[in-house]
């Protein structure tokens, strides 16, 4: 087994790919370019400690290889990096398995639904309401971004990523109002004696 294919993907290791698809780059231009596109809104790349990282490992397992180091008098010096054969294969397995094979990534909010009868209807309806004035501030910034991306005729393809963002925002949203209502109009309700039941072993 060759150390591509131990290669643990994640999204940063496949946007990484997928920019020094495109053309050799500096760490800091890759940050810099993956926030001009707007895709830090899908991948991390707050913390350049760990994109610095990734690049190591995808180096070591030989997906990315030192293309030239240079030094210019205003900034440190920077290595530059380009994609490797071997890169350029795994940037298109990966694309086709993120894709085509969904994938249990275990986000937080299920893991907290799973026990969210331990506030009780009354500080359920609290926290959930609190989520719904988030998400609707956020659908409302997405719809506002994509209003600028229109404006600068960008290409679909570039923005499908932000056209599932809100459909998937839009969903919870709609989903949420719902349940308030349900906590609202207590016919979504529990105490601790109603689920004793289903405690026992």
């Amino acid at each position: 087994m060759t150390a591509s294919t131990q290669f643990k993907r994640s999204p940063l290791a496949m946007a990484l790919l997928g920019i020094l698809h495109l053309e050799p780059m500096h760490p800091y231009a890759i940050q810099r370019r993956i926030k001009e596109w707007g895709k830090d809104k899908v991948v991390n790349v707050a913390q350049r400690a760990a994109l610095y990282k990734t690049i190591a490992r995808l180096q070591e397992a030989g997906l990315v290889t030192v293309r030239e180091t240079g030094r210019d008098q205003q900034y440190p010096e920077r290595t530059v990096y380009e994609i490797t054969e071997a890169g350029r294969a795994a940037c298109a397995n990966w694309l086709a398995e993120m894709l085509g094979e969904p994938r249990n990534e275990y986000p937080e909010f299920p893991a907290a639904l799973s026990f969210l009868m331990l506030l009780g209807p009354d500080g359920a309806r609290t926290e959930l309401e609190r989520r719904a004035t988030s998400v609707r501030t956020e659908l409302a910034q997405i719809d506002t971004d994509a209003t600028q991306a229109a404006a600068m005729h960008l290409p679909r393809v570039v923005m499908l990523e932000d056209e599932y963002q809100r459909a998937v925002t839009e969903a919870e949203l709609r989903w949420l109002d719902g349940v308030i209502a349900d906590l609202a109009a207590g016919t979504l309700t529990w105490s601790r004696e109603s689920l004793l039941p289903y405690q026992q072993p």
